[in-house]
This record gives structure tokens, C-alpha cells and sequence, in this order.
């Protein structure tokens, strides 16, 4: 005779008290690594448009112009880093940049929804070889606050580095500011 045991009461409460525990442990750290890949990918995305822009600027002689855009056509100086933004081949050099129908946009960022990016200059220039190229700081902020905010650095040479709020501040560098 063969019997099949089912699960007792006390057996089934057990089992779902485990799983809630290890649910309300799970959910902010994977809440964390979601918020982190999201901003790793916007940090990214600017370092990669710096590289392409100062190479872009040496193999072609121009100026080429990072800017804010929320619709990836048009530089709008009165939105946020956040909304957008996109780097074109500013072969006027017009100032502030402005893409002229003759002009090739070369990257287009997407908007980082999930937080914030300001930064202390309304658009980068790189201009080739040993002409001076825009210098300048873009934070990266989210609801985690200055702790958890990174940066990109971009020198007069158009050569950009990363930083994280918490190390930043370790090396003796101003504290990372985001917005409340």
C-alpha cells in the first residue's frame, strides 16, 4: 500500500515564513543592483560619447559638441542632462552649439529616468589636437543620495575619469552634491 504524505499546517507556515524572510532580505539589495546598473549605463554612455568625440575631433580637424537634447536632433540649453543629450560635428563652431542640417550627429543618449545629472557647464567642446578642449564635472544622482552619486571628470585635454560620491571624498576632493 503505497501512501502519499501531504504537507502539515506547521510545515506549510514554516515554508512561508522562510520564503517571506528571504523576500524582505532580497528585495533592497536587488533594488540596489538595479539602481546601480542603471546608472552605470548613463555613466558609460558619456564616457563613451567623450572618447568618440575627442577621436572624432583629431581624425577630422573640427569641433565636435556634446549637448543637452530631449529630443536627439537639437541642442535645448533649458533642459536637464538627464532629459537626453547628443554629440555632433560642429563644423560651424557656433556657440552655443546649434546642429546645422549639414552637421552629422554622432551619438545620441537616452534619458536616465531613474535620477538625476547636473552638470557645471551647458555643453562640452572638443576641439582637436593641442587646442584647449571644454573641461567640466557631470554628477550622476539618484534617490540614494551624494553616498552613492558618481561623476565623470573631463580635463582640458577632453580626457574623461570616473568617481564614486563615497571614494571621492576619501581622496581628499570635494563631497559629490546632488540635488534634494
Amino acid at each position: 500500500m503505497n501512501r502519499h504524505r501531504g504537507l502539515t499546517f506547521i510545515e506549510l507556515l514554516i515554508t512561508a515564513t522562510l520564503i517571506t524572510i528571504l523576500s524582505i532580505a532580497c528585495v533592497p539589495a536587488f533594488t540596489n543592483l538595479v539602481m546601480d546598473l542603471r546608472m552605470t549605463s548613463q555613466v558609460n554612455g558619456f564616457v563613451h560619447a567623450f572618447h568618440l568625440a575627442k577621436q572624432a575631433s583629431q581624425q577630422l580637424f573640427t569641433e565636435i559638441a556634446v549637448c543637452k537634447s530631449p529630443d536627439g536632433v537639437q541642442c535645448d540649453a533649458n533642459k536637464s542632462w538627464a532629459d537626453g543629450w547628443i554629440a555632433f560635428i560642429n563644423t560651424n563652431q557656433d556657440h552655443p552649439p546649434r546642429v546645422n542640417p549639414d552637421e552629422r550627429i554622432l551619438a545620441v543618449g537616452t534619458p536616465y529616468k531613474s535620477g538625476s545629472i547636473t552638470a557645471n557647464r551647458q555643453h562640452f567642446v572638443f576641439r582637436p589636437f593641442e587646442m584647449r578642449s571644454t573641461n567640466g564635472t557631470l554628477t550622476f544622482c539618484d534617490r540614494r543620495g551624494a553616498d552613492q552619486a558618481r561623476a565623470v571628470i573631463l580635463s582640458y585635454t577632453g580626457r574623461p575619469r570616473t568617481v564614486r560620491g563615497a571614494t571621492h571624498q576619501d581622496t581628499g576632493n570635494p563631497p559629490l552634491v546632488c540635488p534634494s
